[in-house]
C-alpha cells in the first residue's frame, strides 16, 4: 500500500509507515491503514503488531492540511479508524518510536498496549499551538497517564525528549538508540510465543476492567474468564502442562 509496508514473520506482523521524510499521514494512508490493521487481526498466524516508522521519524502525524474544512471531517474519521484499529487489536500491539511522534503520531503510539522509545526520540501533542486539540490523547491520557499529565501534555503542547515524555504517560519504556531494536525484537517474541487465544481474552478483560464501578468490573472479567477463556484449548493446556512439568503445546484456539 503507498504510504506504508507490512510483513509478517515468526507470528510478528509489522506495519512501517514509509511516507518520507516525516511519515505524516494523509486519509488515504489511515484508510489503507485501518484496513490493514482489520486484515491482520483475522489472521491467526499473527501474535502481535508492532508499529514503526521507515527514515528519521515515526511520524509527525496527521497531514494539517487534511484538518481543515472540507476534510477535516473525513480526516479524523480515517485517522481514528485506525487507531481503533490497534487499541480494537485482539493481540498485543507494539510502537516502536524513534525520531519524531508528534501530533497523531504521538496518538498512535498511545494507541498501542505497549511503546519502546529511543533516548533520542521526541514526543508531543502540539496542537494548541495551532489552536486545535488532539480528540484521541484527549480521551486516552487522563486514562493512562492521569489528569494532571494529560493537562500538561495537552494544554502545553510541548515537544518533549523521550525521558521527560515518559514522565507524562507518552510513552512506555526509554532505551538507548543502539537497543531499540533489540528490545522491540525481544518484546515481540515474548508475546508472539504465547497463546493468541489467551491473549485475546487478556485484553478484552483488561479494556473491560478499566471502566464502571469495581464490583461490576470485576463480575464482567470473571465472566469473560470462566465463559471465554476456560472454554478455550489453550488455558487448559497451559494449566496442565505447569502441572505435568513440560512446556505448553499452544493451538491457539
Amino acid at each position: 500500500m503507498p504510504g506504508f509496508s507490512v510483513t509478517v514473520e515468526a507470528r510478528v506482523a509489522t506495519i512501517t509507515l514509509d511516507r518520507p521524510p516525516l511519515n505524516v499521514l494523509d486519509i488515504a494512508t489511515c484508510r489503507g491503514l485501518a484496513g490493514a490493521v482489520h486484515g491482520l487481526a483475522g489472521l491467526d498466524d499473527v501474535g502481535v503488531l508492532v508499529v514503526a516508522g521507515r527514515g528519521g521519524a515515526f511520524s509527525a502525524g496527521v497531514d494539517i492540511g487534511e484538518h481543515l474544512p472540507p476534510t477535516a471531517e473525513a480526516m479524523l474519521q480515517a485517522f481514528h479508524a485506525f487507531c481503533r484499529g490497534l487499541l480494537d487489536f485482539p493481540r498485543p500491539t507494539i510502537a516502536r518510536v524513534h525520531g519524531a511522534a508528534l501530533g497523531g503520531g504521538c496518538e498512535v503510539v498511545l494507541s498501542c498496549d505497549l511503546s519502546i522509545a529511543a533516548e533520542s526520540a521526541t514526543l508531543g501533542l502540539p496542537e494548541i499551538g495551532l489552536g486545535v486539540f488532539p480528540p484521541l490523547a484527549a480521551v486516552l491520557l487522563p486514562r493512562t497517564a492521569g489528569r494532571r499529565a494529560a493537562a500538561e501534555a495537552l494544554l502545553l503542547g510541548e515537544t518533549l525528549p523521550a525521558r521527560e515524555a515518559q514522565r507524562l504517560g507518552l510513552c512506555g519504556d526509554v532505551v538507548p538508540d543502539a537497543e531499540l531494536d533489540a528490545r522491540i525484537a525481544a518484546k515481540a517474541a515474548r508475546a508472539a510465543a504465547l497463546s493468541g487465544t489467551s491473549l485475546r481474552r487478556t485484553r478484552k478483560a483488561l479494556r473491560r476492567g478499566a471502566v464502571g464501578p469495581l464490583d461490576d468490573a470485576l463480575r464482567a472479567v470473571e465472566e469473560i474468564y470462566l465463559n471465554e477463556l476456560m472454554r478455550t484449548a489453550d488455558a487448559p493446556e497451559g494449566l496442565q502442562a505447569w502441572v505435568e512439568k513440560r512446556p505448553p503445546h499452544w493451538r491457539h484456539r
